[in-house]
């Protein structure tokens, strides 16, 4: 900003940024209250990181806090840096983070079954695999709440001891507690004992827990699905930690595969499993496996037809229409283009549902009414679907090139169209070779930005088909109209079913790539457009 303003602007700007904090003690005190306030917050988040031991966030926060003071601290320096400072975190924290995340991610198998750590797996293995220990003692219960989560209240039948533990957590002993006569828990300090009742509402969250007897891996469970008694249960694997293996109660020995899993020597697996980094395998899964790669190919060769036909149809009816209702002769002509308009001020997914309706196999009004009672399969058949979301993109898509494109013809000069039909040029050839190079001009960069916002119609396929009809003979969830954007949603397990997020992230990448390298050839196209212009 220096380099940009001559002497007097420059002592002009200091002079009433040196006004502005003198002004009183007012605006300092806001100034250092709000900067109190989000310290106070990327302190917690700092302490939160240590606990976590989230080294890279602690140290983005620590950065965060040294540049936040530095910058809003000084009254009269880094005057540029206080405007551009909150952009700047906003576009690092929910734009190239959120890039780098999805990076990461695509390198590991992060999904269903891969979701946590390598010590959160083991005792989810230990945990789901128990079953009940033979002639083990019934424990007079209670369920009850601290803090507002539940933890399990349970009277040692040989000491009479009163013990409590959230779920997964390990029982600790109680003071204090009242017991009835016949050995019930009545009451608790600082806990709520729950009703009968209330046990019954939440029984599905009691039947799964669990509190642990000792912080040994290989000590058993107290489980309870009544509320007022409890039993104790002991996994069904054996973990040996200095072998890192588990072993059943057959015998057979599951090793750590180096891929987030415990594996077998024959091949079984246990789940869960946890996250690890897996390189490029999710890349070389989209290409190399047939149960992936068949529907992948299908689905990016029908994202680059849509994209492409949906651009070309639009334009060229946007385009015909706008040439048309351009005569100066035409009456009416303020009527027929609020008329060609009104499909784009209803929002896009309304349409999208109307349209849907109207194309039901059954009850639609495009068969019952148009075509008197057809079955036509518009929403079912694989080709009829394409077509309908053809259309339906057409009816959508056409009043936005209709509008630039009846601007960009007014914006043409009178007399270079006058000049031509004095050399005797016909209407057609006036189009082709003078209006339709003039129009590109300005054009082509919208129809590049159609072609991206097209290949990435997400809304559009969602609420029309969601994708289908389905393709079959393959694990992969997508359809014959998905695109590869809502095949990633599928994939990622967003629309239900298993969720792969290492896989769609990899998806999102290719995507990426896709569209920037498009996006660069046509712009170098358009490039060259100007220069011929």
């Amino acid at each position: 900003m220096n380099a940009t303003l001559s002497p007097a602007d420059r002592e002009t700007a200091v002079s009433k940024a040196q006004a502005t904090y003198s002004s009183g003690p007012l605006p300092w005190i806001i100034k250092i209250a709000v900067l109190g306030i989000l310290d106070a917050f990327l302190v917690l988040g700092a302490i939160t990181a240590v606990g976590a031991s989230a080294w890279w966030i602690l140290a983005a926060i620590v950065v965060l806090l040294v540049l936040l003071n530095g910058i809003y601290l000084p009254p009269n320096r880094f005057l540029p840096a206080k405007y551009l400072f909150p952009g700047l975190v906003f576009l690092s924290i929910f734009s190239i983070g959120v890039i780098l995340y999805t990076v990461y991610i695509s390198f590991t198998n992060y999904g269903d079954g891969h979701n946590s750590s390598k010590s959160d797996a083991i005792s989810a293995i230990q945990a789901n695999n128990t079953a009940r220990v033979p002639d083990s003692p019934t424990y007079t219960s209670a369920v009850a709440l601290k803090d507002g989560k539940l933890e399990l209240l349970v009277v040692d039948p040989a000491t009479k001891q009163v013990k409590a533990a959230p779920d997964g957590g390990v029982l600790a002993p109680v003071e204090g507690v009242q017991v009835t006569s016949i050995g019930g828990i009545k009451e608790a300090p600082g806990y709520q004992v729950l009703s009968f009742s209330d046990i019954t509402q939440r029984s599905k969250e009691i039947g799964a827990f669990k509190a642990k007897m000792d912080e040994d891996p290989n000590s058993g469970f107290i489980r309870t699905t009544t509320g007022t008694r409890a039993f104790e249960y002991k996994s069904t694997l054996s973990y040996d930690q200095a072998k890192d293996t588990f072993t059943d109660a057959k015998g057979t020995v599951y090793s750590d595969s180096g891929k987030g899993s415990f594996v077998s020597a024959d091949g079984q697996r246990i789940e869960p499993g946890w996250k690890v980094g897996v390189g490029f395998e999710n890349f070389t899964r989209a290409f190399t496996n047939p149960d992936i790669r068949g529907p992948f190919l299908k689905v990016t060769a029908w994202t680059f037809a849509f994209a492409f036909l949906s651009v070309a149809t639009t334009f060229a009816l946007g385009l015909f229409l706008a040439i048309m209702f351009n005569e100066p002769r035409m009456r009416g002509q303020k009527v027929y283009r609020v008329a060609m308009i009104l499909p784009y001020a209803f929002p896009g997914f309304l349409s999208a549902l109307v349209w849907a309706g109207l194309f039901n196999q059954e009850f639609g009004f495009i068969n019952e009414v148009l075509l008197s009672g057809a079955r036509i399969p518009w929403l079912t058949d694989p080709v009829w679907a394409k077509v309908s979301v053809l259309l339906v993109n057409l009816w959508l898509g056409f009043p936005y090139m209709f509008l630039v494109a009846t601007g960009a013809l007014q914006s043409i000069p009178d007399d270079v169209l006058e000049a031509a039909r004095m050399d005797g040029a016909s209407p057609w050839q006036t189009f082709r070779q003078i209006k339709l190079p003039l129009l590109m001009v300005p054009l082509a960069p919208l129809l590049i930005s159609s072609f991206a916002f097209n290949f990435n119609n997400f809304v559009l396929i969602f609420l029309l088909t969601n994708g289908g009809p389905q393709f079959q003979g393959t694990s992969l969830t997508a359809g014959h109209t998905d695109l590869l954007i809502s095949m990633v949603f599928k994939v990622a397990g967003f629309a239900g079913g298993n969720h792969d997020y290492g896989l769609a992230s990899a998806f999102s990448i290719i995507i990426f790539f896709l569209i920037g390298g498009i996006s660069y050839l046509a712009f170098r196209q358009t490039k060259t457009l100007e220069n011929l212009n």
